[in-house]
C-alpha cells in the first residue's frame, strides 16, 4: 500500500474520504472582490469663506484658548521654572505671529478695497462704492483694535498679557499639585 492509497481507500461504512459535491459552485467574477478603478477621493470639507475669515477672529480665537490647563499639564511634565520661562516666551512669540498674520490680512484687504473703490467710482457705481467704504471702515476699525492689542502686549498689559497670566497660573497650580501629591500626602 502506497502513501496515496490511504486517501483513496474506502471507509468501513462505505463512505469515501472525499465527499461528492452535488451542485457545483459557480465561479465568482473577479469584479466582486477587486476594484480596478482607483478609489475616488472624498471632497475635502471646505470652510465657508467670509471677507474676514483671516481677520480679527483669528486673533481672538488664539486669545480665547485655555492656557491655564496647558500650563498645568506642562508643569506636570517638566516642573522646572526655566521651562515656564521658555513657554512664556514661546506664547509671546505665538501672539506676535498671530498679530502679524491679522495685520497683514487687513493691510492686503484694505489695498483691495481701495482698488475696488476707485474702480467702481470711475464707473459711477455709487451704491457699491458706499458698501465698499463701509467694509473699509470695518477693516480699519479691526486693524486699530489689533494694533491696540499689540501695543498692550508689548507693555505686558491687556488681553494679550492675559494668556501669560493664565499660563503661569496653570503652571504654578501644576507645581502645587506635584508638591501636594508627593510631600503633603505623605504620612510620617
Amino acid at each position: 500500500m502506497s502513501l496515496f492509497d490511504i486517501f483513496n481507500r474506502q471507509r468501513q461504512n462505505g463512505h469515501t474520504h472525499t465527499m461528492a459535491i452535488d451542485t457545483a459552485i459557480p465561479d465568482i467574477p473577479e469584479t466582486t472582490f477587486i476594484e480596478k478603478a482607483p478609489p475616488e477621493k472624498e471632497p475635502a470639507e471646505e470652510k465657508p469663506v467670509t471677507p474676514f475669515s483671516g481677520g480679527i477672529h483669528l486673533l481672538y480665537e488664539f486669545l480665547d484658548k485655555n492656557y491655564e490647563s496647558k500650563g498645568y499639564n506642562d508643569a506636570l511634565i517638566n516642573p522646572d521654572t526655566t521651562h515656564l520661562e521658555q513657554n512664556v516666551i514661546a506664547l509671546k512669540n505665538d501672539l506676535e505671529r498671530s498679530i502679524r498674520k491679522v495685520k497683514t490680512f487687513y493691510e492686503d484687504f484694505i489695498r483691495q478695497i481701495n482698488f475696488h473703490i476707485s474702480s467702481r467710482s470711475r464707473s459711477g457705481m455709487i451704491d457699491t462704492v458706499e458698501e465698499l467704504t463701509i467694509k473699509k471702515e470695518i477693516a480699519e476699525s479691526h486693524i486699530s483694535q489689533v494694533k491696540e492689542i499689540e501695543a498692550q502686549a508689548k507693555l505686558n498689559e491687556g488681553v494679550g498679557h492675559g494668556i501669560i497670566i493664565s499660563y503661569s497660573r496653570g503652571f504654578r497650580n501644576g507645581l502645587a499639585a506635584i508638591s501636594s501629591h508627593i510631600i503633603l500626602n505623605k504620612n510620617f
